[in-house]
């Protein structure tokens, strides 16, 4: 019998956590940890195998690497220094990095703290790092930034940026004087009591830890290197671990023995409303401070997802009501087990309403197609969105350079009507928002989480 059985006002969990072995068989996800918060109690389970070539079964016990959720980790080491005085969010990363270059020298003079952690900062938030593992590797990274273009004037949009936070862990290291992963160690890990966590590799095959999967197979390596660290490439653990982090927040910044870690006007300031996020169906209207806010019936829900080479993150927290849930997998389609697993938990629980994906208009011809029409570009790919003669329009992905190998061959999908100038890709029901305005109609972005700016 699962943990979850010991709770009588909880059966529903319990049945949910019996059906988690064949939601991971009928979605191809190898194995998952998940955990439940209510309270004061944490609920956890497991289920399926950590690796298919070894057959080592998931336990409790066992670390799943957590992502971009490592974001929301970030914010809360910067949100310590913005308690101790020593770092404002709205000064200049210069202030802080002299040394800071990005092509656009106007923006990199003045982007702020502030837009680096919620996503604003406006330069090219996807550059492919080295595969490094030293200490200095981070800072030498960012004092060589000086070639990122600038898409948007900083603090123009929202546009999810996994190198702003990059620059903002390396903010961090220089305030600390010490690399990221120790700075995670001794101002989070040790203060909340958490000693499975694993912020490097070298720690997490000491763990009993999952393998990402790709393609059902394992994947080629565990985690691409110590640069990419702050935005979510390395940081594993336990799901019963990750929402002990989250009733830290949930406390206003209190650990478990009491311990202050965040001021509590830090921990409400990270959950409240920073910048709003474009209409993308269902992925969240607004952000805070690391954390995702969603305007879901029964709310307000706050949380993150995360993914690394082959793992899956999910959490959800309903701060109003005390409840949390941490879903971890390594591999498969785990969004589907999300929806019913996660989706269980808040209605539930926390009388939370998770919204269906989204789905085209009734009539899903595309209004206006001149509007959407061109090409938008960045230093990954080029997209391209055209109209047919029978009038239906579709949109190419081409990757350039080292993109190519993660995107692979370009292939036509088509656009359809959802509401407003959001469109929906056929199949996957992705959305895909048109912003701005040429002077002519004509949108000047494109935006599926990150901004892609017209280019003809």
């Amino acid at each position: 019998m699962s943990a979850l059985g010991h709770f009588d006002h909880l059966d529903h969990l319990d049945r949910l956590a019996d059906r988690l072995p064949e939601l991971l068989a009928a979605n191809d996800v190898p194995g998952a940890g998940l955990a439940v918060l209510a309270g004061d109690e944490i609920i956890e389970h497991a289920a399926g195998v950590l690796n298919t070539d070894t057959g080592v079964a998931a336990t409790t016990d066992s670390i799943f690497q957590i992502g971009s959720i490592t974001k929301v980790w970030t914010a809360t080491l910067a949100m310590q220094l913005v308690d101790e005085g020593r770092l404002d969010l709205d000064a200049p990363v210069r202030e802080y990095l002299p040394g800071f270059r990005l092509r656009d020298d106007t923006a990199a003079r003045t982007v702020t703290v502030r837009q680096l952690a919620t996503h604003t900062g406006g330069f090219d938030g996807d550059v492919v790092a080295p595969a490094e593992w030293g200490d200095q590797a981070l800072g030498a990274f960012v004092d060589a930034l000086g070639d990122v273009g600038q898409i948007f004037p900083p603090g123009l949009m929202f546009s999810y940026s996994n190198l702003g936070y990059v620059v903002l862990g390396r903010l961090v290291e220089v305030l600390r004087g010490l690399p990221y992963d120790q700075c995670l160690r001794e101002r989070l890990l040790a203060p909340l009591g958490i000693k499975h966590a694993a912020p490097t590799p070298w720690e997490a095959v000491m763990r009993r830890a999952a393998v990402g999967h790709v393609a059902g197979r394992p994947a080629p390596y565990y985690a691409p290197g110590r640069i990419e660290a702050p935005a979510g490439s390395v940081l594993a653990m336990r799901a019963r671990d990750l929402l002990t982090f989250v009733r830290m927040h949930l406390r206003d910044g209190l650990a478990g023995d009491g311990t202050r870690v965040l001021s509590q006007a830090g921990a409400r300031l990270m959950r409240s409303p920073q910048v709003e996020q474009p209409d993308l169906g269902f992925t969240g209207n607004t952000r805070g401070l690391g954390w995702a806010l969603y305007g879901w019936p029964g709310g307000p829900v706050i949380g993150h997802d995360g993914g690394t080479l082959g793992q899956n993150a999910y959490l959800r927290v309903v701060p109003e009501r005390g409840i949390a849930v941490a879903l971890l997998t390594n591999g498969g389609h785990p969004a589907r087990v999300y929806e019913e697993v996660v989706g269980g938990v808040l209605a539930g629980l926390a009388e939370v309403t998770p919204p269906p994906r989204p789905s085209p208009a009734a009539d899903p011809r595309v209004r206006d197609a001149w509007r959407y029409t061109g090409v938008y570009a960045n230093h990954l790919a080029e997209t391209t969105v055209e109209q047919d003669a029978s009038g239906r329009l579709w949109m190419t992905i081409k990757p350039i350079g080292a993109a190519t190998a993660l995107l692979g061959a370009p292939e036509p999908v088509e656009l359809l009507a959802f509401r407003g100038d959001t469109l929906l890709t056929a199949g996957e029901h992705t959305a895909v928002a048109f912003l701005g305005d040429d002077g002519q109609g004509r949108a000047q972005y494109g935006h599926a989480g990150r901004a892609v700016r017209r280019v003809a």
